[in-house]
């Protein structure tokens, strides 16, 4: 092969699709193809013009634009275009014009379609839309080095046999002999096939023996009334850690319509695979000093770098690290409240931010706040209250940081009188950053429209989230502003699509896939869950429950989960190998870390968030902006 034939090989083997090829096709493929030569400004392909040749930018720059001549795109060495009229056997879609002086490689027309007969890989790359290119990235990192069953099985999955029964007229000892014959440590209440109630081991032992109940009385008398259940889609590893938290051992489980199919209990959950991490939060419910809850806080990097290993996706990992961080929260709490004496009125304790999405994270921190009862406040006991929850704050703010939580920089903690407020000092609160927003302060006020409750009465939640929800959705004024603020911070790719790096700073040169990548796409859903009152807070959710609302088409919405699952799941990986270095976790990636695949498709993630960020600026900027 001669110098320059050589030179052409070396150059498509550093670039996609071409360094899947057998090295037998890259040998050849060099003689298939021609060389041109543009002159800058010249046009290469016309759109609707129609082609039988693919173009690779060799070395210049090529600008793609639609047939309104808005830009699309802008190709820089090693892109691939004029292929999509080959697939289509149609009119090119767009025009490309060289912008530089630059050299194309020409491929036939013939020679495409012979490769992507022949190389499974080649079909692959150029048969699937950008969307289906990110589904299969999603698919190649989440290859597990071992499974992990408790992750991706359901509670329907577990469902053994029949649901066993008593109508609510059964007496107790006739009940008790149910369970022993169907050996069964709960049974079923059912009147007219709907689920009244529970009956349990737990339940002879407490309500009839210890108390010499009369054991002819009805089972109703005994039976916890309205249990809670479960759809049988519910993932296991979140019904359990459900029922730790609330400690409930029985949960009876539902189909799609609502009948009872069966029953679940905490040892079914835990026989499933007892040596994965979310059984932490078992321990953390039985710990009963700080000093204990403290040493769980070092074990959560390690939890965080076997989920990487396993077959767990980032949105899995931050639900995990969120729930062991909700169980160390409530457990605190409730220390809290067993050394500062019974509360002399309700109260809600809310996380914000990251926590309240589920999407907690190594580098995490306390982002909380308390709901406080406007009647007591009110009331004759308003001093007694206000100082009771000031001395829990700081009680539960002290543990949260032995734990590994540090405080917030901005403040944002229940410590902070600011955020411990009445039900009416909430409300009044977001009205006025809704009513009258301001550029400078949103980014700091984003925070709290990610709201979930915890601990304590989350009616107080449920109605502030209700009134926060209609203000939200009734003004375009505050939309525009949290769009502005959403769509002001770009993703970090430039019009060659190259990686835009971090300019200054200890970070310099690196990519921060936290402000630059995912935080985009919790903004963007937060705009549309916030412009619909939708009530999701987590992102994935968020941009599921969008698809109802007709604002995005279902293909942006999958493009964007995925884009969204794409990059977490790299900083996640960096994050853990920053770990097993014994290093700090943190946000920022150099680019020589990343592989050619996780580079090709964080451009593609990147070109989909920021396609979206046009699509919400044309919904939401309007006039209202000032």
């Amino acid at each position: 092969m001669d110098a320059e034939l050589l030179e052409v090989q070396e150059f498509l083997v550093a670039h996609a699709p071409f360094e899947a090829l057998p090295e037998q096709v890259l040998r050849e493929l060099p003689r298939k193809l021609t060389t041109r030569y543009y002159k800058r400004d010249t046009e290469i392909l016309g759109a609707g013009t129609n082609s039988d040749e693919m173009f690779i930018v060799r070395s210049g720059a090529v600008e793609v634009r639609d047939p309104n001549g808005g830009l699309v795109d802008r190709y820089d060495t090693g892109r691939c275009f004029g292929w999509k009229a080959l697939l289509s056997e149609g009119a090119v879609p767009f025009s490309f014009t060289a912008i530089e002086d630059s050299l194309v490689l020409v491929m036939p027309g013939d020679v495409f379609r012979e490769l992507s007969t022949t190389q499974p890989m080649w079909s692959v790359f150029f048969q699937h839309s950008l969307s289906q290119t990110m589904r299969l990235a999603l698919q190649s990192v989440h290859t597990a080095e071992r499974g992990t069953a408790v992750l991706k099985t359901t509670v329907g999955d577990l469902i053994r046999r029949a649901p066993v029964s008593v109508t609510p007229d059964t007496t107790i000892r006739a009940a008790a002999q149910v369970m022993r014959d169907e050996r069964i440590s709960s049974l079923l209440v059912m009147a007219e096939n709907r689920l009244v109630g529970i009956m349990t081991d737990r339940d002879l032992r407490s309500r009839v023996v210890a108390e010499g109940r009369d054991i002819d009385q009805p089972v109703e008398q005994i039976m916890t009334a309205d249990p809670i259940s479960a759809p049988a889609d519910s993932m296991a590893f979140e019904i359990l850690l459900s029922m730790v938290a609330r400690n409930i051992h029985h949960l009876p489980v539902t189909d799609p319509t609502g009948t009872v199919i069966g029953m679940v209990s905490s040892t079914d959950l835990m026989r499933l695979e007892r040596a994965n991490p979310v059984y932490i939060a078992s321990d953390i419910q039985k710990m009963t000093t700080v000093e204990e809850l403290s040493a769980v806080g070092p074990r959560l990097a390690q939890i965080v770098t076997q989920l990487v290993r396993e077959d767990a996706t980032a949105d899995d990992i931050g639900r995990i690290f969120t729930a062991i961080g909700d169980a160390l929260e409530r457990r605190l709490i409730e220390l809290g409240m067993a050394r500062l004496g019974h509360a002399p009125g309700p109260f809600c304790w809310v996380s914000l931010g990251s926590a309240a999405r589920l999407e907690q994270g190594l580098s995490s921190d306390q982002d909380n706040g308390i709901i406080l009862s406007d009647d007591v406040l009110a009331g004759p006991d308003r001093s007694r209250y206000v100082a009771y929850i000031e001395a829990l704050a700081d009680f539960v703010s002290t543990g949260l940081t032995a734990c590994g939580f540090p405080p917030c920089a901005d403040g944002v903690m229940a410590t902070n009188p600011s955020w411990r407020q009445g039900l009416a000092g909430w409300t009044e609160m977001f009205r006025e950053w809704i009513e009258t927003p301001r550029a400078d302060s949103l980014l700091h006020q984003s925070v709290f429209f990610d709201m979930r409750p915890i601990f304590g009465d989350a009616r107080l939640f449920d109605t502030l989230h209700r009134r926060v929800l209609t203000a939200t959705s009734s003004s375009p004024r505050f939309l525009a502003h949290l769009t502005a603020e959403a769509v002001r911070v770009q993703p970090p790719i430039g019009f060659f699509r190259g990686f835009v790096l971090e300019k200054e700073g200890e970070h310099v040169s690196t990519l921060n896939l936290r402000t630059r990548g995912v935080a985009l796409v919790i903004n963007l859903a937060r705009v549309y869950a916030l412009a619909d009152a939708l009530p999701q807070v987590n992102t994935q959710a968020r941009l599921s429950a969008i698809e109802g609302s007709g604002r995005l088409d279902r293909s942006t919405i999958a493009d964007l989960k995925d884009a969204f699952e794409f990059i977490s799941y790299v900083r996640i990986r960096h994050q853990a190998s920053q770990i097993r270095a014994g290093q700090q976790p943190d946000n920022y990636v150099p680019p020589s870390e990343l592989s050619q695949f996780e580079k090709r498709h964080l451009r593609d993630a990147f070109t989909i968030v920021r396609q979206a960020q046009a699509a919400l600026s044309n919904a939401f900027i309007t006039p209202f902006q000032d």
